[in-house]
């Protein structure tokens, strides 16, 4: 399974604005971090603002910023929003499918579910989850450090 590139940028500019959440970025910040194209970027930004996951703020003061916690921006549903069809193979897609072996095929129906498995299991994490947590800092050892200095 391979995600498309346009799905990797969207995910990238939303971990990226939930770990700036205090400030507006730019899409010139986001491409130079990444070291990826700003024209890619302008079409990412643009669709998750169609989205509703971002504001987009025009002006010189203005900027990109998560519309929605990302405690509620589930991994599987911004997949789907940004995957053109997650056709896997090409009998996934009846309209365009020529190949000859289909109806005796059991493959297709494997794949369809080891694609749903795939699936299930980013339904289980948000944007939130995918973030760096803090350190954790335990009171027993900030004292042996204290005792130290």
């Amino acid at each position: 399974m391979q995600l498309t590139l346009y799905t990797d940028y969207s995910l990238r500019v939303l971990l990226y604005l939930a770990s700036h959440p205090d400030k507006r970025v730019t899409i010139n910040e986001i491409a130079e971090y990444f070291g990826i194209s700003r024209n890619h970027l302008v079409k990412v930004v643009h669709n998750l603002g169609k989205l509703e996951l971002i504001h987009t703020i025009r002006g010189k003061s203005g900027g990109l910023l998560l519309a929605v916690a990302p405690e509620n921006i589930n991994i599987a549903d911004t997949v789907r929003y940004t995957e053109p069809h997650m056709n896997l193979l090409e009998c996934f897609d009846d309209v365009t499918n020529t190949c000859p072996i289909t109806s005796q095929c059991a493959l297709k129906g494997v794949l369809f579910q080891a694609r749903k498995g795939f699936m299930d299991v980013l339904e289980n994490y948000t944007l939130a989850d995918m973030l760096p947590k803090p350190a954790i800092v335990y009171p027993e050892i900030m004292n042996k450090m204290e005792h130290k200095s």
